[in-house]
């Protein structure tokens, strides 16, 4: 009896990988870099192959089958074994990757950071392809990095997961942005001034990680003034021109937007950890070397002028 050739090829199983986490052709097709037509295509030619709808739509978009459900972790696996049949596991080539990668990060990462980390993986692995997925409250990303939808993940929580593999990026002060024309920017704060000031808070990402200010605050067990809530974190800087609030950040988040916006920094009257970023991921990844040159980019590519994590 012949063998039957197998009619799903390692970018069909990519895509059918990628649609089942993002559960929208849309997304799928700019994560993949294709057009539109192109993933649409390749969900037909998937749900012919398996025989089934793969993708339904749902009362809040699509939703895999019963059928995709039972067929994703598989396919995941057989993804990273065909990854790693590409990888010399003496001689890493970014050169020649055709690797997918996708890096999920919080808006309070400046873009100054991340801009050094891409300049270098474009130069040096061209054909490779890179994606840049925002981390917010409702996303798992813990899920995401078992699961290999997510490749690596940045972040500063000061109790990230103790499972997961770490390591540091960079440390920075925490300091305070007003605009321009505030009185802080004028008169350093007293303690006092600043706690009742108007302060501009982010929500947290997840209950399980809130941030650096709110973390140390409630240890002191004091309290600020929340005039303004909001969700998305580099969207503050723009709240603070023209009015009173007050926002605290990263010194380099604070830096850029100063640069961009009449905005001024301030040394807040309380003694606030230093922000630790990191990446994380996960075991899978550990032993690979094209995951490794990755995690090295993202290591060498500081902030003009930071010094090196833990000096």
């Amino acid at each position: 009896m012949q063998p039957t050739e197998n009619p799903l090829d390692a970018q069909l199983l990519r895509v059918f990988c990628i649609l089942l986490a993002e559960r929208s052709v849309t997304r799928t097709a700019a994560r993949l870099n294709l057009s539109q037509p192109a993933a649409s295509l390749a969900l037909k030619r998937l749900r012919e192959i398996f025989g089934d709808q793969l993708l339904v739509r749902g009362r809040d978009g699509m939703v895999p089958t019963e059928r995709a459900i039972a067929l994703q972790q598989t396919a995941i696996k057989a993804l990273e074994e065909l990854d790693n049949l590409l990888v010399d596991p003496n001689r890493v080539d970014p050169a020649s990757s055709l690797q997918s990668f996708t890096i999920a990060l919080p808006d309070y990462v400046a873009p100054a950071y991340l801009a050094g980390a891409v300049r270098e993986f474009r130069q040096r692995a061209p054909h490779a392809r890179l994606a840049l997925r925002s981390l917010g409250a409702d996303f798992d990303f813990e899920g995401a990095l078992a699961a290999g939808t997510v490749d690596i993940v940045i972040g500063n929580w000061p109790s990230p997961p103790p499972y997961l593999r770490t390591s540091t990026l960079f440390e920075d002060d925490v300091v305070s942005l007003v605009d321009r024309e505030h009185p802080f920017a004028r008169e350093a704060p007293s303690r006092a001034d600043f706690l009742a000031a108007n302060h501009i808070a982010p929500t947290p990402y997840s209950i399980a990680h809130r941030g650096v200010v709110e973390t140390h605050l409630t240890k002191m067990r004091i309290s600020r003034e929340r005039r303004l809530v909001i969700s998305y974190f580099a969207m503050a800087p723009y709240m603070l021109v023209g009015t009173d609030l007050v926002f605290t950040t990263s010194r380099h988040f604070a830096r850029y937007f100063t640069t961009i916006l009449p905005l001024a920094i301030v040394e807040p009257p309380l003694e606030f950890p230093r922000m630790r970023f990191y990446q994380l991921w996960h075991d899978r990844t550990q032993h690979s070397p094209i995951h490794h040159w990755l995690r090295q980019v993202l290591t060498r590519n500081r902030l003009p002028g930071e010094p090196a994590a833990g000096s």
